[in-house]
């Protein structure tokens, strides 16, 4: 994933959850509307000063920006990583047959029982 991607995700986002539409939030950090559009769907990598021009109109800091950019990167990154298991440490030992009783009647059963150990 791109950083103009994730940045364009948390500003239409935030503006959704503002209230705001498009063309409000174009006119108040005074960008185009087609512009920002492209900004929101990430195809445009914005200036420092469209950038700012952008958080005042929603009245966000950079930092909250530059935050809610790392907290979306970080889990984008971690929800495509694949999940591996270490295996190198594990065995497998088959254990004795085991004797399985019941309620009111008791049956034995006799069967492979094999357990994974770390």
């Amino acid at each position: 994933m791109l950083l103009r991607q994730v940045i364009g995700n948390v500003f239409r986002r935030l503006r959704r959850e503002r209230g705001i539409t498009l063309r409000e939030l174009a006119e108040l950090a005074q960008v185009s509307v087609p512009y920002l559009s492209e900004i929101e769907r990430g195809r445009k990598e914005p200036s420092s000063e469209i950038l700012a021009a952008i958080c005042r109109a929603l009245d966000l800091d950079l930092t909250d920006l530059l935050a809610e950019v790392q907290f979306d990167l970080a889990t984008a990154v971690r929800s495509t990583l694949p999940v591996r298991l270490q295996t190198a440490a594990i065995r497998v030992e088959q254990s004795s047959p085991q004797r399985i009783t019941s309620s009111p009647q008791a049956y034995s059963s006799t069967a492979q029982a094999f357990a994974l150990v770390a």
